[in-house]
């Protein structure tokens, strides 16, 4: 991943962009709902301080090469409703973990499934991974549809996986492969 130039993609609806601290209003708002934070491993946000300190991660992240993140707009408006992208990336198996969420405002309207459709290919494209994972509560239904339409598998349970928000939580494993996205697209 090339440090100096942040890739824009672009979609039929959205443009996935780089988040700055221009952008920590139009996430606080969405990273301070309860229903948006319900999966995401982290309490609601309450301040614009932990929206700054979410793009300071999204800019690490970048600058060790260890996954990438975009903003997701609508092509009209501008404003970050979500964002998606990579992270955990261990570049010497051409393996990387993909994540994302959305504003309540936006769900149901395939704006999610546009956008990791467009990083997926971006990432089997441009930066050479031969398999994604996504890791999923099981009550997460949601998200567990939109990976399963973009064509992922579920391999297995991961039980006790993640200590967040003080409780120990089970994980999908779900799997992409580079093979198996060509036969889909």
């Amino acid at each position: 991943m090339d440090n100096s130039a942040f890739p824009v993609l672009e979609t039929q609806r959205l443009i996935l962009r780089k988040i700055t601290n221009d952008d920590a209003s139009s996430i606080f708002t969405y990273l301070s709902d309860e229903e948006v934070m319900q999966y995401y491993g982290l309490a609601p946000f309450s301040s614009i301080q932990d929206a700054l300190d979410e793009i300071a991660w999204y800019q690490s992240i970048k600058e060790n090469k260890t996954g990438i993140r975009w903003g997701i707009t609508l092509k009209d408006s501008g404003v970050v409703i979500g964002s998606c992208g990579f992270h955990n990336t261990v570049a010497q198996h051409f393996r990387t973990e993909i994540g994302f969420e959305l504003s309540r405002d936006y769900w149901k309207k395939r704006i999610a499934a546009e956008a990791i459709a467009a990083i997926i290919d971006y990432g089997f494209e441009q930066m050479n991974f031969q398999r994604i994972e996504a890791l999923i509560e099981p009550p997460n239904l949601a998200s567990q549809k939109v990976v399963e339409k973009l064509g992922f598998i579920r391999e297995g349970l991961l039980r006790s996986y993640e200590f967040t928000n003080g409780k120990f939580d089970d994980l999908y494993m779900y799997s992409l492969l580079k093979q198996d996205r060509q036969k889909i697209s």
